[in-house]
């Protein structure tokens, strides 16, 4: 049994079944007021995303047993360009899933250098895919789909000028487009957080008492980390953050790391089990963290590289890529 699916608000909804005859052949017919993202699922292991709209007859062939490597389309540009989208994110599947693998076990038999080396393979390969979407996206800037690839595929938090510009198109080429409305009500909070703006001000407590503002650190490169001691991720960045926390320590950078943490010493027992000595602040407010509630924190870790003018210049910088930042910043400055 086939079944069609329409994207609606973050959800499928099911629109239809059918079912093949003796050839393997299937017709399905349905209305759509405006283009829309559907599923068309075999089963959990075959399922393929097409592009539908009321003008549109698309002919889609494929092996059902495993549609997403085989199918193809006519008579819809924009459902192919769907396809290519997703191949990029299938064709790496695999590999990201057994290197993900291959760093929980090296972090659990405590391989340090495995780790960095493993996680150094792993960004290359979501760097070399966020490249191939952005390629094909700015290739049909104006298509429907990229309203909706921009928002499901690559992240706005860490790509905001990227998918910002990609807004604005579909704004002028696709208004009434549900993925237009979602991804613009979605980038409207970023912009206070986007790359160049001024850092939003955080003044919270501190394990040993006492309060301190984010801004009272100005005049030194700061690394805004949010975290919290339940977060695998987190601790699993730590030795990086601290490394890199060493190394850059005494040329002018420093560390306010935010927790959402609720309780306060399993807040402190991390704290010094990562060996983090650098400021540290929450209010034990969890995901009501006023702190992350300024920057729109939806997820962990997440982290803003602020320059000593208070002035967000970098988003998510993690393994390797934020010491090479850090390289990057502080050797003009002491070049100066």
């Amino acid at each position: 049994m086939l079944r069609l699916s329409e994207l609606v608000s973050n959800q499928f909804v099911e629109k239809g079944q059918a079912k093949t005859d003796a050839s393997g052949k299937f017709v399905l017919k349905g209305t759509s007021a405006l283009p829309g993202i559907y599923q068309l699922k075999v089963d959990d292991a075959n399922q393929v995303l097409l592009l539908l709209d009321n003008k549109t007859h698309i002919e889609l062939s494929g092996d059902a047993k495993s549609l997403p490597a085989t199918y193809s389309v006519k008579g819809s540009k924009d459902t192919e360009v769907l396809r290519k989208l997703t191949q990029v994110m299938e064709g790496s599947k695999t590999e990201l899933q057994a290197l993900g693998q291959r760093y929980n076990a090296a972090g659990q038999a405590g391989k340090a250098e495995e780790m960095q080396a493993v996680e150094k393979q792993y960004y290359s390969i979501q760097a070399r895919n966020n490249a191939r979407l952005k390629s094909l996206i700015r290739s049909n800037a104006t298509s429907v789909v990229s309203g909706f690839a921009v928002g499901a595929f690559l992240s706005p938090e860490e790509d905001f000028q990227f998918v910002d510009s990609v807004a604005s198109v579909q704004r002028k080429a696709n208004p009434n487009s549900p993925f237009t409305k979602e991804l613009t009500a979605r980038l409207e909070p970023m912009r206070t957080t986007a790359t160049g703006a001024m850092a939003p001000e955080i003044n919270l407590a501190k394990p040993e008492g006492g309060t301190m503002a984010l801004s009272s650190l100005r005049g030194k490169y700061v690394l805004l980390d949010f975290w919290a001691s339940w977060c695998g991720p987190c601790r699993q960045e730590n030795p990086n953050v601290v490394r890199a926390y060493n190394q850059f320590k005494d040329k002018g950078f420093t560390i306010y790391s935010v927790s959402l943490d609720q309780d306060k010493g399993k807040w402190q027992k991390a704290i010094a089990a990562d060996n983090l000595t650098w400021h540290h602040v929450s209010d034990l407010a969890g995901w009501n963290s006023a702190g992350g509630a300024a920057y729109g924190v939806k997820s962990i870790p997440q982290s803003y590289l602020i320059d000593p003018q208070g002035r967000i210049i970098a988003k998510n910088l993690r393994g390797e890529a934020l010491s090479a930042k850090l390289e990057e910043v502080l050797g003009k400055k002491l070049m100066k």
